[in-house]
């Protein structure tokens, strides 16, 4: 199979206008303020090596609650270990709790000053609730205008602090809506999707709505493959993991044995299985994953073998068994 250390991980165009990204990025949600700084460095630069550039990086601190530092720590990893900065792309988050009180530009020059860089390649708007949309007729003063969104997105492209943007959960309709206000003001539009993805839950990525999106241009990242280590084995996870859509987390919680046997028939990791499911839809730009250790790192990279091994169709069908989502969640998104 060749040697995982060795392996250079592929890149694929990201949308119809975005860059070439690695096929699987390195996130950071509250990561690398849990690891030693030396074997934060020693990681980040070994996944440079191993061909990933893209990283994915946002200020998580909440007003009122205790402050993290895993997006500073990032500008000290990147220093340390040597790279400049055209030898990685990063992402950034922006949230849209408190918009449009809190203006865009503003959140995006806090997070670059936070992450020592001046500007970010990639910035995922987080997840959205309510959306206002006045040519549709649809939601109240309260929602996010989707217009006004979409025109400061297209200044901040204008103006270089971005270089494309996407999306975070997003529900089908509300990405149709704000790419039709971004083209009308001058940008290309969402490239890309953050989406929960893994062999328990599919039923957003692979319904029919995100199918018609994909087939116009936009791609997807896989995020939250692992459901917070659980499908790797961590059954009861003691940190904060993500949201449960369509409460499945249990059910998700029983498949994991069963997708540790399909791992173990394939002579593979159950985070190499996941790894490798996410890889095989044909929208996915990237794998998103978060690591610790280097050997987490190494062993995820081991999943683009075994898709090549193992091919996608087969290893689609061997987890079927497993999706445990489908009549739960509506295929159109949140």
């Amino acid at each position: 199979m060749g040697d995982i250390d060795s392996m250079t991980v592929p890149r694929r165009r990201l949308g119809v206008e975005g860059p070439y990204v690695s096929a699987l990025s390195l996130g950071s949600w509250h990561t690398y303020d849990r690891m030693d700084f030396h074997d934060a460095v020693d990681m980040v630069s070994h996944a440079v090596e191993l061909g990933i550039n893209l990283f994915d990086v946002a200020v998580y601190g909440i007003p009122g609650q205790k402050q993290v530092f895993t997006d500073v720590l990032f500008s000290a990893i990147v220093r340390a270990a040597g790279l400049a900065r055209e030898e990685y792309l990063l992402s950034t988050k922006v949230w849209l709790e408190g918009y449009p009180a809190r203006p865009l530009r503003e959140q995006v020059e806090r997070a670059m000053f936070r992450a020592g860089t001046e500007y970010a390649d990639l910035a995922i708007l987080g997840d959205i609730r309510d959306i206002r949309d006045d040519a549709q007729g649809a939601g109240d003063g309260a929602a996010v205008d989707l217009e006004q969104l979409a025109g400061e997105l297209a200044e901040l492209e204008e103006s270089g602090l971005i270089g494309h943007w996407g999306v975070n959960n997003w529900s089908a309709q509300a990405i149709t809506t704000i790419r039709r206000h971004a083209v009308e003001a001058g940008s290309a539009g969402p490239q890309v999707a953050q989406l929960k993805y893994s062999p328990c839950r599919r039923a957003i990525a692979d319904g029919a709505p995100f199918a018609e999106l994909f087939s116009a241009g936009l791609s997807m990242q896989a995020s939250d493959v692992l459901e917070g280590g659980i499908l790797a084995g961590k059954v009861a996870p003691t940190r904060e993991i993500g949201r449960d859509p369509g409460g499945v987390r249990e059910r998700i919680i029983a498949s994991a044995p069963g997708i540790a046997a399909v791992a173990a028939e394939l002579d593979a990791s159950a985070a190499q299985v996941c790894v490798a499911f996410a890889l095989s839809h044909p929208a996915t730009a990237s794998v998103l994953f978060g690591a610790t250790r280097r050997e987490q790192l190494v062993d995820n990279v081991g999943g683009l073998r075994l898709l090549d091994r193992v091919g996608a169709s087969a290893l689609r069908a061997r987890l079927v068994p497993f999706f445990a989502d489908g009549g739960v969640v509506d295929p159109s998104g949140p």
